[in-house]
């Protein structure tokens, strides 16, 4: 037995980097992953491959056909009232997105390189009203846009209309204006830890070298800053798009959205496979939509270096 033992010592030297496969970093990195991997796969993925097959069917009345057809497709690109409203959906969440960053961007860069040891208290405290339900804020929104509301009073008030303008709500401005205040802390958040990581010394640099503050902002701060708001753009941009819930209290008809469309065919209308190639050509113009914001967007900042 000693010999054996001193024989396989060798062997047993010549491998010093080998582990048991449940103990290599590998399989434990798999085995922290595969829970969230399947939590997903199940809750995201498995709904999203549903309703993909749901779009290729047809209901009649409470009875679906699985026979494969694309004339869902057909209805939901060529017929007119979808196709608008699909690009009146495009157009408010763009427009949205776009003024959401705008205003967010000075905002988080105040708190970044102004806000000293308070920045913590700054972010606390933009965070305050999102602590409420967004049905709330919606309608706090219709009552300050209102033809008798807050905004309207305000400007008679200080006599600078004679009667209530009609044009503040239930039209697409209105979804606008509600959906950048709904979505603004989104937009900070990502900007102001982009803003974070941007070297100041770099910023020194610029400004010893003769850039002026404007300058070295558009050379130096917001190229490095261009992934905070490419990230604040797509967070804002894709959920806007299949909002219903704002357009429906502060839209009007002039207000609606895709995604009103969408919740009726699943809803009233009992048409789930119209519902569904709705929602699949919305997922893909969507998608395409933000691979350009997101191409321009670094095509811009590589320009500004």
């Amino acid at each position: 037995m000693t010999a054996a033992a001193e024989g396989s010592a060798p062997l047993a030297a010549s491998r010093p980097g080998r582990k048991p496969l449940l103990q290599s970093e590998s399989a434990q990195g798999l085995a922290l992953i595969t829970p969230t991997f399947l939590y997903a796969l199940v809750l995201l993925v498995l709904p999203i491959l549903v309703v993909i097959a749901h779009s290729f069917w047809t209901q009649h009345y409470l009875t679906i056909d699985r026979t494969f057809t694309l004339e869902n497709y057909r209805i939901a690109l060529t017929e007119p009232i979808y196709r608008d409203l699909l690009w009146r959906s495009l157009y408010i969440s763009l427009v949205t997105s776009v003024a959401t960053v705008v205003l967010a961007y000075p905002i988080a860069y105040y708190i970044s390189f102004h806000g000293g040891h308070r920045k913590g208290l700054w972010l606390f405290l933009i965070t305050i009203p999102f602590w409420t339900s967004y049905l709330l804020r919606v309608m706090s929104w219709k009552v300050i846009l209102g033809y008798n509301g807050v905004l309207n009073s305000g400007l008679m008030g200080l006599g600078i209309i004679d009667k209530p303008i009609t044009a503040l709500l239930y039209n697409s401005n209105a979804v606008i204006i509600t959906l950048v205040h709904a979505w603004a802390a989104f937009a900070i958040l990502p900007i102001f830890v982009s803003l974070e990581k941007v070297d100041r010394t770099l910023i020194e640099a610029a400004k010893d070298l003769g850039d002026g503050p404007l300058r070295s902002f558009l050379r130096v701060t917001l190229p490095l800053s261009a992934p905070g708001v490419i990230s604040a753009l797509l967070i804002v941009m894709i959920p806007t798009v299949g909002d219903y819930v704002t357009p429906k209290l502060v839209g009007g008809k002039d207000g609606v959205m895709i995604a009103n469309a969408i919740q009726a065919q699943f809803g009233k209308a009992s048409n789930w496979p119209l519902g569904a190639a709705l929602s699949v050509t919305t997922m893909i113009v969507v998608t395409a939509m933000a691979g350009a914001a997101v191409l321009i967007i670094r095509r811009a900042a590589r320009l500004a270096r």
